[in-house]
């Protein structure tokens, strides 16, 4: 889904109109971005939590050619859905 559709979505829904709706969307994500940045999890009720995880340092190994190189850490955006959005997805 693009930003486009949702706006457009949430505003028909909503029943504000789509200047208001694209800045509803717009402070929103501000807002989730900024707290994911500050290392806080952000929770998202029905639908899961974001956070920033810290990935070690690996080695990794190249198929064809045995070489081993090392990857260095860095930091990911993980996603992990909810209880009951775990549970809809397995029965769809």
């Amino acid at each position: 889904m693009l930003t486009k559709e949702l706006t457009s979505l949430v505003s028909s829904e909503s029943g504000l109109s789509k200047k208001d709706t694209e800045r509803l969307l717009a402070t929103t994500t501000a807002i989730l971005r900024e707290n994911i940045m500050a290392g806080k999890t952000v929770q998202l009720q029905g639908l899961g939590a974001l956070e920033m995880k810290a990935r070690g340092e690996r080695t990794i190994v190249h198929p064809k050619t045995g070489e081993r190189t090392i990857v260095p850490s860095k930091n990911q955006l993980v996603f992990k859905p909810a209880t009951n959005l775990k549970e809809e997805i397995k029965k769809f």
